[in-house]
């Protein structure tokens, strides 16, 4: 893998111009002789900055995602993920969807007493939420805030279910909770696993959690009675989907109960990102990778139709499919993962009410 003018530590190596900037700016503005010398100096590292949302659970519109309601405590994602299909919604907030996304992150302190308010109405309807839907839960910067920790301690105080899906083994921090919450069937945990090569993991995902820690955050949370789910996401043809059965069968023996997937998608300024990476990593396969992400998505690096973006269609999404289907029957015959309870918060909150 190529090292010349790399930015280490980080997935991105540019800043695409935000669409939403009034005053335009080089597409990579990155100072080369710093990111040589130390990555880690003031002008690259990263940068907490604090919002103040007025609400903090999202409904959920797409076709595409079980869940009803999500929940972000940061936005923008220190993990780095080359792929990250979230790294779209950073220029919204007058940042871009490269290294910044990245870099500064976005943290909302009030997150649980927001949650609070909305879990204590009486027009709540309790369905399940999904941690997070957008960016990473258990990044880096919970360990400093703890948002993540105190909105799971309001979601036990007030028997509602949730839905977490980390890469990082800091979930385990949090297993106290998570263990009560279990106890009640309000909590699922979902663990992206993308790849066995913890050399590959590095560059594509610098700064989450190794394999070995991640299959082991699997292993821990099975063995304490928490329901597990794996995603192998994303699929990214000529990268990882000869990886399927070895995920699918390392994950099943630590306990895991299903598995699931998604095709990559490179939409909005990710596509640049990710090809800008992939050619300065993989030169030599760069092409072929693309081309086979384009066959995968009708000719494009991205289809927006629902119910086909996440899959894709063609000869390699049927065959990333069958695969998957065989890695089913073959390792997860007999298991599933159990239903959320519902109605415990919404007799706990009928029984709070009636103390006033």
């Amino acid at each position: 893998m190529k090292q010349k003018n790399y930015l280490k530590g980080r997935g991105a190596q540019i800043n695409p111009v935000s669409p939403y900037e009034k005053l335009q700016r080089d597409t990579e503005p990155i100072d080369w002789a710093l990111a040589e010398a130390d990555w880690e100096t003031p002008e690259l590292q990263t940068e907490y900055l604090e919002t103040h949302p007025k609400t903090i659970l999202n409904k959920v519109e797409s076709p595409d995602i079980p869940m009803e309601w999500s929940l972000n405590p940061y936005q923008g994602c220190e993990h780095g993920c080359v792929y990250c299909y979230a790294r779209n919604t950073h220029p919204y907030w007058g940042y871009s969807a490269g290294v910044e996304f990245e870099q500064k992150i976005l943290v909302k302190r009030n997150a649980a007493e927001l949650l609070e308010k909305e879990l204590k109405k009486k027009s709540w309807k309790a369905a399940p939420v999904m941690f997070s839907g957008n960016t990473d839960a258990y990044q880096p910067a919970e360990r400093r805030f703890g948002i993540t920790r105190a909105c799971l301690e309001v979601f036990w105080k007030y028997r509602h279910p949730v839905g977490l899906i980390t890469k990082n083994s800091m979930v385990l921090r949090d297993l106290d909770l998570l263990k009560k919450l279990a106890s009640e069937n309000l909590v699922t945990v979902a663990i992206s696993i993308t790849t066995l090569e913890d050399k590959l993991r590095r560059f594509l995902e610098p700064r989450t959690a190794s394999v070995q820690q991640r299959l082991k955050t699997v292993e821990v949370l099975s063995a304490n009675s928490i329901p597990v789910f794996v995603m192998l996401a994303p699929i990214i043809p000529g990268l990882n989907e000869h990886e399927i059965f070895g995920i699918s069968k390392a994950v099943a023996e630590r306990g895991a109960l299903g598995i699931g997937y998604t095709m990559i998608r490179l939409n909005g300024d990710v596509a640049a990102i990710f090809e800008d990476w992939l050619r300065k990593n993989e030169p030599g396969r760069a092409e072929k990778i693309l081309n086979k992400i384009r066959e995968a998505h009708g000719g494009n690096l991205y289809d927006s139709r629902s119910g086909v973006r996440m899959r894709g269609e063609g000869k390699i999404a049927e065959i990333i499919r069958e695969q998957f289907r065989i890695a089913r029957e073959k390792f997860f015959a007999g298991r599933q993962m159990p239903k959320l309870n519902c109605d415990l918060h919404e007799g706990y909150k009928t029984a709070q009410l009636r103390l006033f």
